[in-house]
């Protein structure tokens, strides 16, 4: 009697997957106005975005933009002597404060 019970109840668990599964072919399609994945492919995006900033921007903006970054790069004019040894000076008075803090300066 018991055996009959579990053969009952194993032949049951092992058939109800396959009575949903079956009930409801279409779950594994795209609804129906969803666009096909091989027209998504195919389409032009018009749309883009500035990768400086982020904003919004139409083809002819997006060319611009590239064909400025692509262009080579001029640096900008020497520095005067005077800034060149400014700098120095400030690179100094870092290095002496990082390696001898005691030493006051103002």
């Amino acid at each position: 009697m018991k055996s009959q019970v579990i053969k009952r109840g194993t032949i049951a668990s092992l058939l109800s997957p396959l009575i949903l599964v079956s009930s409801n072919p279409t779950w594994a399609l795209p609804p129906a106005q969803d666009t096909p994945e091989e027209v998504l492919r195919t389409e032009m995006i018009l749309d883009a975005r500035s990768p400086v900033d982020g904003r919004p921007m139409n083809p002819a903006e997006y060319a611009a933009l590239q064909a400025e970054q692509q262009a080579p790069y001029h640096p900008p004019a020497p520095l005067t002597s005077k800034v060149r040894s400014t700098v120095t000076l400030l690179k100094v008075r870092k290095f002496i404060k990082t390696y001898l803090p005691f030493i006051p300066m103002k």
